[in-house]
C-alpha cells in the first residue's frame, strides 16, 4: 500500500492581534475543543499555546499568542517576547481584527510588525455577524492600506461561521510534509497548565473587574490514583486586599471560583474531581524573574 503521507500538508500558524478579540475563541473553535481560556478581560492568554488541528489535507499546528500591547511590568515583556518569537516561526499568521471596532494606532502598530516578519498573513475580520456587508467592504478597504495581506478571511469565531473557509486558506500556505503530532493530539500543554488556566479563567470571569489582572494559578498537587482526582491549587495574587477580595465573605467567592473551575476541570479529566483551592500573596509578581519562572512563565522555554 503507498504512503501517501508526503501529499498531506503540516505546518505552523499563529494567531495575532491586539489583546481581546477573541484568538482564543477563535482557536478553540477550529480545533473543536476548549484548549486556551477566554475572558472578556484584555490579555488574558500569556503564553503561546499549541493547539493541532488533523483532517484528510494535513496538519495545522496553531500558536495562540498574547495579545499584542505595550509592556507594563516583567510578565508583559515576557508576553511580548512570546509574540514575537511566535510570529517568525510559523508559516502563515492569522490577523484578527474585529469588524464592529474602531480602527486605531495599535492596529497600525500591529500592521508594521506583521509587514516586518515575512511570513504571508491572512486577514481574519472577527464578529461578522456585528456589522452590515457594506460597513465590511469600507474595513477591508482601510486595512488593505495597511498591510499587504495575502488573504481575507471573514468569520464569526463564537458563531463559528466561515471556519472552513478559513481552514483551507490556511492549508494553501503550508509546505508538504510530515504531521508533527499524532492524529489524537490536540495540544501540547500539559494537563496540569491546562489546569491551572482553567482556574485562573474562572477567577477572573467570576472576579469581573474587581481584581486586575495580577493573578497567577500554580498547581501543587494533581493526584489520579484514585477514582476522584485531586487537585490543589493555589492563586496568587499581589495585595492582601486582592486575597480578601478572592476569598470573599465567608469564603463564598473561593467556593465560587472552585465550582466553576471543577466542571471545566471535569470535563477535561473526564472524571470526578475533589478540587481544594487556597491564596497567597506574593506582591509585585509580575517584576520577579524567579516568581514568573515558578509560576510557568520562561523566557528560556521560548526558545525550545
Amino acid at each position: 500500500m503507498a504512503d501517501n503521507t508526503m501529499n498531506k500538508k503540516a505546518g505552523f500558524a499563529a494567531i495575532a492581534g491586539r489583546p481581546n478579540v477573541g484568538k482564543s475563541t477563535l482557536m478553540n473553535a477550529l480545533i473543536g475543543q476548549k484548549i486556551a481560556i477566554t475572558s472578556h478581560k484584555p490579555q488574558t492568554t500569556r503564553n503561546r499555546i499549541r493547539t493541532v488541528y488533523t483532517s484528510d489535507e494535513g496538519q495545522i499546528v496553531f500558536l495562540d499568542t498574547p495579545g499584542i500591547h505595550k509592556a507594563k511590568n516583567r510578565l508583559g515583556e515576557y508576553m511580548i517576547q512570546s509574540v514575537n518569537k511566535a510570529l517568525h516561526d510559523v508559516d502563515v499568521i492569522l490577523w484578527l481584527v474585529e469588524a464592529d471596532e474602531r480602527i486605531g494606532p495599535t492596529d497600525k502598530e500591529i500592521a508594521t510588525k506583521l509587514s516586518g516578519t515575512g511570513v504571508p498573513v491572512i486577514l481574519v475580520i472577527n464578529k461578522i455577524d456585528r456589522v452590515s456587508r457594506d460597513k465590511l467592504f469600507e474595513i477591508t478597504d482601510m486595512y488593505g492600506k495597511m498591510c499587504d495581506y495575502a488573504e481575507l478571511v471573514p468569520v464569526s469565531a463564537l458563531k463559528e461561521e466561515n471556519l472552513d473557509e478559513l481552514l483551507k486558506q490556511i492549508f494553501k500556505y503550508l509546505p508538504y510534509g510530515m504531521p508533527f503530532y499524532d492524529e489524537d493530539t490536540v495540544t501540547d500543554q500539559p494537563i496540569r497548565q491546562i489546569t491551572a488556566e482553567l482556574i485562573r479563567e474562572k477567577a477572573l470571569k467570576c472576579l469581573d473587574d474587581e481584581i486586575p489582572h495580577g493573578i497567577a494559578v500554580t498547581i501543587d498537587k494533581m493526584d489520579f490514583e484514585k477514582p476522584v482526582v485531586r487537585v490543589d491549587a493555589t492563586i496568587i495574587c499581589e495585595k492582601e486586599s486582592h486575597k480578601g477580595m478572592i476569598i470573599g465573605k465567608q469564603g463564598t467567592m473561593l467556593k465560587k471560583i472552585g465550582s466553576a473551575a471543577r466542571y471545566e476541570i471535569e470535563h477535561l479529566v473526564e472524571r470526578q474531581v475533589n478540587l481544594k483551592l487556597w491564596v497567597r500573596v506574593k506582591k509585585d509578581w509580575r517584576d520577579s524573574d524567579i516568581l514568573l519562572k515558578n509560576f510557568g512563565y520562561d523566557r528560556k522555554k521560548l526558545d525550545e
